[in-house]
């Protein structure tokens, strides 16, 4: 029995994808978006490969990952093209960057662009599945211009399934409206907000995947894992010779099914511990203790 079957699948739609996925963000750098300094490419397209070879069939990814010399998206299709039958991508657009690696908010007019940039760095006819990412300056206004967009793009046939990413649960609603929701993409580790973990629940009882982010960098958000781990989760990281990245994920994963985890990584040694995070089983001694401590991460 792999690991990958120990953490099971659920389904972005009609696509079953295992538990245990992987995030592209890093591989392009040691630092997400650091113009200045670029990882080994091979190495990145080895663990690539690695993590396909592991049972991985998830790959989040957008076209503003990338670095001088890296993208995230050309790596991916240099790496596993042709892609397996089962493999899933899942983008993000209404984000992105310049050359100069300035930020851009994207009208809803300019997401087929955005889209189309995701396709052609790919090499694909079509989209997995295309996230929102909403900006910090609509965490409390209506998002339907866009996703209405996006939704057309669906209907086009440019894009499968639709998720939104930094959602709230208004979000949410108002997106429901207009076209299904198959995942939630949002920031969430040990100790996240009750506001949070009450949306977590909510996806679940609707059938939406909900897919953390920074699951294992914590407050370290794009910098990556910090030293300053929680006393909680060090312990029981010790008590089972594991990583506290292991228990983080591991803790993430017991939330629900529902629950899919994408860590990323430009390192082969610590994508193996990721996706053997799949298989640590933690007791209800480590959930309390988990559960009473006091995380370094909060929700912006």
């Amino acid at each position: 029995m792999t690991t990958q079957t120990h953490a099971g699948t659920w389904k972005l739609g009609d696509l079953t994808v295992n538990r245990v996925g992987f995030g592209a963000m890093r591989l392009t750098g040691s630092a997400a978006f650091d113009l200045g300094a670029s990882r080994d490419r091979e190495r990145s397209v080895a663990v690539l490969r690695r993590a396909v070879e592991l049972g991985v069939n998830h790959v989040d990814t957008a076209s503003y990952y990338f670095s001088r010399l890296l993208s995230a998206n050309e790596l991916i299709n240099r790496a596993l093209s042709p892609y397996p039958d089962d493999l899933v991508i899942a983008t993000k657009v209404w984000a992105g960057r310049d050359p100069s690696g300035e930020w851009a908010w994207a009208a809803p007019g300019q997401l087929r662009g955005q889209v189309e940039e995701n396709l052609r760095q790919l090499g694909r006819d079509h989209l997995d599945v295309v996230n929102l990412r909403i900006p910090p300056s609509r965490a409390t206004g209506s998002i339907a211009e866009h996703f209405g967009a996006l939704a057309g793009l669906r209907e086009a046939g440019l894009v499968r399934h639709l998720g939104l990413s930094n959602a709230t649960p208004a979000h949410l609603a108002e997106a429901q409206e207009i076209a299904p929701v198959v995942c939630v993409q949002n920031a969430y580790t040990v100790g996240a907000p009750a506001g949070e973990q009450e949306f977590l629940r909510a996806c679940g009882e609707q059938g939406i995947a909900y897919v953390p982010f920074f699951t294992i960098a914590g407050a370290g958000r794009e910098r990556g894992a910090v030293a300053a781990e929680p006393e909680s989760v060090r312990a029981v990281a010790r008590a089972h010779g594991a990583t506290p990245a292991q228990v983080r994920l591991a803790w993430t994963l017991r939330q629900g099914p529902h629950v899919l985890v994408i860590p990323g990584t430009g390192d082969p040694g610590h994508l193996a511990e990721n996706v053997a995070a799949g298989a640590l089983r933690l007791t209800g001694e480590d959930l309390a203790r988990l559960e009473g401590g006091t995380d370094v991460t909060r929700r912006d």
